[in-house]
C-alpha cells in the first residue's frame, strides 16, 4: 500500500522485544510528536477548516495512543524516560521543500505521511515477530490508525496540490529518498532507529 522500497529487516524485531522498556518509551514519545505535528499543521492550514477537523481527531487520536502507551508502560513498571531525537525523522525533515507556501504545505504532509507509513511498516514486523501476545493485538490496532493517519496526510496533499498528479510525482521522490536513509536505520531499540 504504502510502497516503501525498502522493508524493515524482521530481525530489529528481536531488538525491539529484547528492549521492550526502550521501544516502549520511545514509542510514546513519537506518539505524542505526532499529536505536535498535527497541531502545528492546524496552525499552517487556516484557511482549510475541513482539514483541520480532521487534523484536531488526528491529534486527539494520537495523543491517545500516547495515553495507551503509557498505561503499558505503567503496568509492565518501566518507566517512561526522557524524550529523544528521532534521528530518522530529523534526517527526513531535510528532504521538505522550503519553496513557495503551497510546495511547502504540501511537503510537509508528505513527510507526514512517510512518518506514518514507515510507523505502520514497523508495527506489522512487529505484530509478525514477537513473542509477546497482548503487544501482538496492540500494535496490530495501532497499524490500522497509521494506514489511516498515511492516506489522510496523502489526501490533504492532493486537495492542497489540486493534482493528484503532482502530488504522486513528489510521493515517488519521497520513497526514494526515504529508501536512502533507511538503510541507517533499523539496528536500535526505537521505532524508527
Amino acid at each position: 500500500m504504502f510502497r516503501l522500497k525498502l522493508a524493515t529487516d524482521p530481525r530489529w524485531a528481536n531488538i525491539a522485544e529484547q528492549n521492550l522498556p526502550e521501544i516502549l518509551s520511545d514509542h510514546a514519545w513519537c506518539e505524542q510528536k505526532a499529536a505536535t505535528n498535527a497541531i502545528s499543521l492546524i496552525t499552517l492550514l487556516p484557511e482549510y477548516p475541513a482539514i483541520i477537523t480532521e487534523l484536531l481527531s488526528i491529534a486527539q487520536e494520537e495523543l491517545e495512543h500516547f495515553r495507551l502507551v503509557h498505561e503499558i508502560i505503567k503496568k509492565r513498571g518501566f518507566a517512561l524516560g526522557r524524550p529523544r531525537k528521532d534521528e530518522y525523522v530529523n534526517d527526513l525533515q531535510k528532504f521538505i521543500i522550503q519553496g513557495n507556501r503551497k510546495n511547502l504545505l504540501i511537503d510537509k504532509l508528505l513527510f507526514a505521511a512517510m512518518i506514518e507509513a514507515r510507523s505502520c511498516e514497523r508495527f506489522k514486523v512487529l505484530t509478525e515477530n514477537i513473542k509477546d501476545e497482548e503487544m501482538v493485538s496492540f500494535y496490530k490496532e495501532l497499524m490500522i490508525s497509521e494506514a489511516n493517519h498515511y492516506t489522510t496526510f496523502i489526501g490533504f496533499a492532493r486537495t492542497l496540490a489540486n493534482s493528484t498528479k503532482n502530488v504522486n510525482k513528489r510521493w515517488e521522490k519521497w520513497l526514494e529518498y526515504e529508501a536512502n536513509i533507511i538503510t541507517s536505520y533499523g539496528k536500535k531499540e526505537t521505532i524508527h532507529g
